[in-house]
């Protein structure tokens, strides 16, 4: 039998890491661009979903659909695919495709679903125990896991709410065969943190100097930081050992009612604080919010904009319109449309190049 992964651009990181996984168990997964082999394995989120679920269900392989929306839908997934992911993937693929390559049926594996029912995982993944990436080249994942409970955010629901840490041993031995060194993680800040709610500066000090002397990329895409993590001594310690001059991090509302109705867990005055810390060591705040929350009032929304044009002083702002994910708490809701005044003043700032990103519904009109 011949499994082969169908790939997207979306799909790429998690691609490189099931690649890798899948590898040790002497599964090569090669990328195609339409189904074709016996087995396709997919990665979908709620977007890619819609794009190839009549793809998948005309498929004349068996189809294997794992990833966010596969984790959060598998009812709806397993209507046109063969069998679903549930959750972390890197033990359960290789066993689903040891099933099928022996001629088994595959049901009854945990984490694996399909039309019949859904077997509960029965593990989570030591990162530690699987390589970052092999040959498909992906980011080097430092930590898994999220102790907060951001409403509108799919990643505690996927990879639960303890962080989990790759050793510093094994990111140093990645990260010195690269020029630049990239990670991704849920808070760059949280690296080393037992409870992951706050910063343990010793361990991150230790990850940074023992990096080799290439380009070092932290706290900015994809590893972005909690404002509530910003402090002189971690931002002076991006400065201290790495190439970027940019932090990134993620303030989603200019109101604390907002704030704490997402379940947020740090107030403005933490992000107010973090852009000061910012300008104090000389880094350029890059600042993520979200506009379209239903509980939002016109006053919520200018005080967002009044945040916003606070930032782009000397920062830049990547605007989002609420997506309602499933399996999050906010899945379901009808986001709010943002008023025309602060419409306009966010079309004003963009011409600028301070402010990108959308505030509309990407699958609307606007």
């Amino acid at each position: 039998m011949i499994a082969v992964w169908r790939y997207t651009p979306a799909s790429r990181n998690s691609y490189a890491v099931l690649y890798a996984a899948c590898e040790q168990y002497g599964f090569i997964l090669e990328p195609v661009d339409a189904p074709k082999g016996d087995i396709v394995c997919y990665s979908v989120n709620s977007v890619e979903f819609s794009r190839c679920k009549d793809e998948i269900a005309s498929a004349d392989q068996i189809t294997i659909s794992g990833g966010p929306h596969a984790s959060a839908e598998w009812e709806e997934v397993a209507e046109v695919a063969d069998y679903v992911i549930v959750g972390e993937g890197e033990r359960t693929l290789p066993r689903l495709l040891s099933a099928l390559f022996s001629g088994n049926s595959g049901e009854g594996i945990p984490g694996v679903a399909t039309k019949a029912g859904l077997t509960r995982i029965d593990h989570s993944v030591r990162l530690d125990g699987f390589p970052c990436f092999t040959r498909m080249k992906g980011y080097m994942e430092i930590s898994r896991g999220c102790p907060f409970h951001c409403g509108y955010c799919q990643t505690p629901r996927l990879h639960g709410t303890k962080m989990r840490h790759r050793s510093r041993e094994s990111i140093v031995e990645v990260a010195s065969n690269y020029r630049d060194a990239r990670f991704v993680t849920p808070n760059a800040f949280a690296y080393g943190s037992p409870d992951g709610r706050t910063p343990d500066v010793e361990k991150l000090e230790r990850l940074l100097s023992s990096m080799p002397k290439n380009h070092l990329y932290f706290g900015t895409f994809p590893c972005e930081v909690r404002p509530e993590f910003v402090s002189r001594d971690t931002a002076e310690l991006v400065v201290r050992y790495c190439a970027n001059t940019k932090l990134h991090f993620g303030a989603q509302s200019g109101s604390d009612a907002v704030l704490e109705k997402m379940g947020r867990g740090h107030t403005l005055a933490d992000v107010y604080a973090a852009l000061d810390v910012c300008k104090a060591v000389g880094l350029e705040p890059v600042v993520d919010v979200i506009f379209g929350f239903p509980f939002e009032t016109d006053e919520d929304e200018e005080a967002t904009l009044s945040l916003v044009k606070d930032v782009v002083r000397f920062g830049k702002v990547h605007v989002h319109y609420l997506t309602p994910l499933p399996g999050t708490p906010l899945a379901g809701v009808q986001p709010r449309d943002v008023i025309p005044a602060v419409d306009r003043a966010l079309g004003k700032l963009a011409l600028g190049g301070r402010v990108t990103g959308t505030w509309h519904d990407k699958f609307g009109d606007a």
